[in-house]
């Protein structure tokens, strides 16, 4: 599902925001990118995110900035820089290696340039983020139960266009027994066989027909199913794979179901209720 979610939180003179994107997936994923100073902070960061999301691909993005400016307050450890200067002169020379040391190569060495050291460390920051955390989680879980209830109308409306169908098919189902025992007595008929309305063996493939294609158990399992997607719609509580294992259920009782039609006007309602289980498929893919 997706959502969207901002917080913010002060400590010591630094502002530090939290942005949360989330789109459709079907597994959780969680991509974090923040100041390389808190980088301890991401395993906290992933937990409290996976308290509240099960399912998405939510990015997540830390920053920090100094509240006066706007931005954090580097320093520069001179002797450091010019320690790795040397040394790189040094390797150099030895390896008799061509090419120019800049300014650039020497500031990307680890140290060189880091916060200033009066700024906060990860262990005094995770209040703050935890707190601007929670605040952008609020904003993106109350997005995503507004879209959750809009999916929710979609697969009730076609739940009921399903149970509709299947009912029909139950009512359909007596007269296709009574279809098939008046088409074998005209074939035999058509075939100038004599036989009596009572005839034991015709009465026998006539019953085992109507036991080959009873559909009543089909039907029964179908609205136990049917019944159990609902109800678990309705809960508050992650329910997207739950309602995936039940989708599977419904789609193996609907394959009995048309293998046994034997009439054409069930097989069009099974095939239509096909249709409307594979917009469902495809739409709780984005339930939590």
């Amino acid at each position: 599902m997706t959502g969207y979610g901002r917080g913010e939180a002060d400590h010591a003179g630094v502002k530090f925001s939290v942005e949360l994107n989330s789109v459709n997936r079907k597994q959780s994923d969680i991509v974090i990118n923040l100041p390389r100073e808190f980088a301890e902070l991401e395993p906290r960061i992933r937990q409290a995110i996976n308290e509240k999301l099960s399912r998405g691909r939510t990015s997540v993005n830390v920053s920090a900035q100094d509240g006066a400016n706007g931005s954090r307050k580097l320093a520069l450890d001179t002797a450091l820089a010019r320690s790795y200067h040397d040394a790189m002169r040094a390797l150099q020379k030895e390896l008799n290696a061509p090419g120019e040391i800049s300014i650039g190569t020497i500031l990307q060495a680890p140290g060189v340039m880091r916060f200033s050291e009066n700024s906060i460390n990860a262990e005094q920051a995770w209040p703050a983020v935890e707190r601007a955390l929670g605040s952008a989680l609020s904003e993106l879980v109350k997005m995503r139960q507004s879209e959750g209830k809009h999916l929710a109308k979609d697969l009730t409306q076609r739940l009921k266009l399903i149970r509709r169908e299947t009912k029909e098919v139950g009512r359909l189902f007596p007269d296709v027994v009574k279809k098939y025992r008046a088409a074998l007595f005209d074939r035999i008929a058509k075939a100038g066989v004599e036989v009596g309305g009572e005839d034991d063996r015709l009465l026998k493939e006539v019953s085992l027909f109507a036991d080959r294609s009873d559909v009543s158990e089909e039907l029964t399992r179908l609205a136990s199913h049917l019944a159990q997607f609902e109800q678990h719609l309705s809960k508050e509580e992650p329910v997207g794979r739950t309602l995936e294992f039940i989708t599977q259920e419904i789609f193996r009782e609907l394959n009995t179901l048309g293998a046994k039609a034997n009439d054409a006007a069930i097989s069009q309602r099974v095939v239509f209720c096909k249709a409307e289980l594979e917009k469902i498929r495809e739409q709780i893919q984005n339930l939590e």
